[in-house]
């Protein structure tokens, strides 16, 4: 079992985010905030998947004005993200903002980092302190080089963080990211040996869903192996419910969540196959996914693996030359031609399911 680094508890509305708590899961909408009725719909859709926290862009005032709106109807903790205005802050804090996202590099002037402290202490609210490697790159001058990239986040961390704590606000969550996944790795290593704030993980920006997988995985599994990470989210270019299903799968893989899914199990195929194990798994996927439980499925080609899967899951399927074996529970309950493969998957479903 992975046992995390002990971090203090920083509460986003009524979502505890630290080590004591389960990883938390967020999201970003991506439909213009301004269409309250799209963004009402992708959020009850992005609770529904799994998200525990959505975060919201909000670069206008209109778009604040907009985020007020959905702040009672969401029926989950909605983040602002701010970047370059104050009064954006403020606004999205007293429009009902849980939590927001600030780069403290961004707003310039101390007095009106300030402010937004002071609002968001009033308000007991919570501040994402986030450094993207991008946002340090000086792209009118040199470039600088990337060792001295990571450890200017880490500077620049400790300056933010001391603003906020002779402000008397500890309500924080500190992230670093870059797009590389060893810098992402070695920039929050570095951050979680200096503070016991809780870490918001993720890569700045991973693709598209297909090419996003192992990036993301790679990274946010490296770091929580190592105890390390507290809420994460993963930026893909796409739907933002395939963030909330990639993130939930690396939890769920790592020991740090519970399937909520059904999840599927296919032997990776070989000469003693006498089956089209593909062909026949995609069918049994389309009954799965009418599932909404986490049964553990198996599909196998042989006897080999087959028998030790299906000791492990809740039902599966060792399939022959014409025939396959149906086992629940690891126990054999049935021999089936190919034709009733599928019918007797779902009988054995509906066992299951039914109270």
């Amino acid at each position: 079992m992975i046992k995390r680094r002990k971090t203090r508890t920083i509460i986003a509305g009524d979502v505890k985010i630290g080590s004591d708590w389960p990883v938390v899961v967020q999201t970003m909408t991506k439909v213009a905030t301004t269409d309250v009725s799209a963004c009402l719909r992708q959020i009850a859709r992005l609770k529904k998947c799994g998200a525990d926290l959505v975060r919201i862009a909000v670069p206008t005032r209109s778009d604040t004005a907009a985020f007020a709106k959905m702040v009672p109807k969401a029926g989950i903790g909605l983040i602002a993200d701010i970047h370059f205005s104050p009064a954006r802050a403020i606004e999205a804090i007293e429009a009902g903002a849980v939590k927001i996202r600030l780069n403290p590099g961004n707003i310039k002037s101390t007095a009106d980092i300030n402010r937004i402290i002071d609002c968001a202490k009033a308000h007991r609210i919570a501040i994402r302190v986030g450094i993207n490697e991008a946002s340090i790159r000086d792209l009118k001058n040199d470039e600088v080089p990337a060792v001295r990239r990571m450890k200017l986040m880490l500077e620049k961390m400790s300056s933010y963080v001391k603003k906020f704590e002779k402000r008397g606000f500890d309500n924080l969550v500190l992230s670093v990211k870059s797009a590389d996944v060893l810098r992402t790795v070695e920039a929050n290593f570095a951050v979680a040996q200096r503070f016991d704030y809780p870490l918001h993980l993720g890569l700045t920006h991973a693709g598209l869903a297909e090419d996003a997988i192992i990036p993301s995985s790679v990274a946010m599994g490296s770091l929580f192996a190592a105890g390390i990470g507290d809420t994460i989210r993963i930026s893909i270019a796409g739907d933002p419910a395939k963030e909330v299903e990639i993130a939930g799968k690396i939890l769920v893989s790592m020991g740090l969540a519970k399937r909520r899914i059904p999840e599927l199990i296919v032997c990776p195929t070989c000469g003693r196959c006498q089956v089209d194990v593909v062909k026949l798994a995609r069918k049994v996927r389309t009954v799965l996914n009418k599932i909404d439980s986490p049964i553990r499925l198996a599909v196998m080609g042989c006897i080999v693996n087959g028998p030790g899967e299906a000791a492990d899951a809740d039902i599966a399927l060792c399939a022959a030359k014409g025939k396959a074996f149906i086992y629940r529970q690891g126990r054999k309950v049935a021999t089936v031609t190919e034709s009733q493969i599928l019918p007797a998957i779902q009988k054995e479903l509906e066992k299951i399911n039914t109270p």
